[in-house]
């Protein structure tokens, strides 16, 4: 399973890398580069999806399932970002906004597609946070993330998204960000949790890369910065990989 082999990571002070792929940003031939990238550069896992994606999800899926034998995971941004041959999915709550569709209502939708398709589900708290501009996340989940400069609420949205059984606390920037989630908020959110802890957004270079796991951040997430240039993924990679040694 792979939640259990996240855990065991985590258990044993290891560090995660997990690539975004969104399907309208990659043709075949861009695809297979990155995947080949990414298998050499010993990527742990791969995430599909996005906050508005126009290109079917399944087939996208598959293509990266014929590539890779890197675990794929969806990252749903609506009910239509779900195919039943990837390997698990984030099963995503916006438990940082109030927008009840996002909260529980898509889930109730989609639940019993996704029992029947056997995926491994991934309770997931997404909490999303100021970057200094509007992002797409922000726009198609008409909601507001939580300020940059308020760990405190970060941490008790992560605490009660704990206490409510969900699996992972996953802190988000947003695509496209300015700047990536703040140290303060990471370590802060961290600290009041005992589940893996997931930061994505606004990471470009690895100097980001090493300050958010410095931070505490057990699962680091990019993919931006992937699509513009994938010598990044060996650098990321290189930053997990000999994490503490």
């Amino acid at each position: 399973m792979i939640y259990d082999w996240i855990v065991k990571q985590v258990l044993n002070g290891k560090k995660v890398f997990a690539l975004l792929l969104d399907p309208d940003e990659y043709n075949d031939q861009s695809l297979r580069h990155t995947l080949i990238e990414a298998g050499t550069s010993e990527t742990d896992l791969i995430l599909v999806g996005g906050s508005l994606v126009t290109n079917p999800i399944a087939p996208f899926v598959q293509k990266i399932k014929e590539n890779t034998e890197i675990p794929v995971l969806l990252f749903p941004g609506n009910l239509l970002q779900i195919s039943n041959n990837a390997d698990g999915i984030l099963f995503l709550s916006l438990i940082s906004g109030r927008n009840p569709d996002l909260l529980i209502g898509n889930h109730v939708a989609s639940a019993p597609m996704i029992k029947s398709s056997g995926m491994e589900v991934i309770s997931t708290g997404y909490i999303l946070v100021e970057n200094g501009k509007s992002t797409s996340v922000e726009y198609i989940s008409n909601t507001n993330p939580v300020p940059a400069d308020k760990p405190d609420i970060a941490s008790a949205t992560a605490i009660a998204g704990e206490m409510l059984g969900l699996k992972l606390i996953y802190l988000e920037a947003g695509s496209g960000a300015q700047h990536p989630v703040k140290t303060e908020m990471i370590t802060r959110v961290k600290k009041n949790i005992k589940v893996p802890l997931v930061v994505g957004g606004g990471i470009r270079n690895p100097e980001d890369a090493k300050n958010i796991l410095n931070a505490g951040a057990d699962i680091i997430v990019i993919g931006n910065a992937i699509e513009k240039d994938t010598s990044f993924l060996k650098k990321i990679s290189y930053i997990t990989k000999n994490w503490g040694l």
